[in-house]
């Protein structure tokens, strides 16, 4: 029997070697092109650097920056962190979605000033998850008010940028509707497909 050596430990944060990390080397060639990459699930601390690394490259200079997105949920609270930080930029943000973007993350879509996906991205339409909230019940109901005016804030910027109803807009939400690229440029959601094919004359 294999000895006791106390507790597992707790995951680690991303890092070199593991899938999910971008190497220090590759992300300063990016952050050098104007690039930054929001992956994986939207945290706040995923939120605070991404929103940082959008406000440093705005101080930088009034080109585009690109935020490359691959997130298929988050929390809403997270992403209205970066949507405050592209409302306060000078600098147009240009949203690539290269993989999946979902829940939460589809506000920072719609906040940027123009959106594009690759050919084969999927952009899922559906209310974010909201943090767990533990306190007193005026805490909590605190909280869900908040997440439910940030939910209805989501909705009206998504309606805005689309062009859609609003009451189309949450039933979407509500039904969790997925689009591909093409869909969503139908929608109204995405400006561009990355790398479409166009027939010549």
């Amino acid at each position: 029997m294999r000895p006791y050596r106390g507790p597992e430990p707790w995951p680690q944060p991303a890092g070199p070697g593991r899938p999910d990390h971008l190497s220090p080397w590759l992300e300063e060639r990016l952050f050098d092109r104007r690039i930054v990459m929001l992956r994986g699930p939207l945290a706040p601390a995923v939120a605070s650097q991404v929103a940082a690394a959008l406000l440093t490259l705005d101080a930088m200079g009034v080109e585009p920056v690109q935020l490359h997105m691959s997130a298929p949920d988050g929390e809403l609270t997270a992403a209205f962190t970066i949507v405050d930080a592209i409302d306060a930029m000078r600098a147009p943000v240009h949203a690539v979605v290269t993989a999946e973007a979902g829940g939460a993350v589809v506000a920072v879509l719609a906040a940027a000033e123009r959106r594009l996906a690759y050919r084969h991205a999927r952009i899922r339409l559906s209310e974010p998850r909201s943090e767990a909230v533990a306190g007193t019940a005026d805490e909590v109901a605190a909280a869900a008010g908040q997440y439910l005016r940030e939910l209805e804030e989501m909705a009206v910027r998504l309606a805005d940028v689309t062009g859609q109803s609003r009451s189309r807009v949450e039933d979407d939400l509500s039904a969790g509707r997925i689009l591909t690229a093409e869909q969503a440029r139908d929608y109204g959601l995405i400006d561009e497909i990355v790398g479409e094919r166009r027939d010549h004359p």
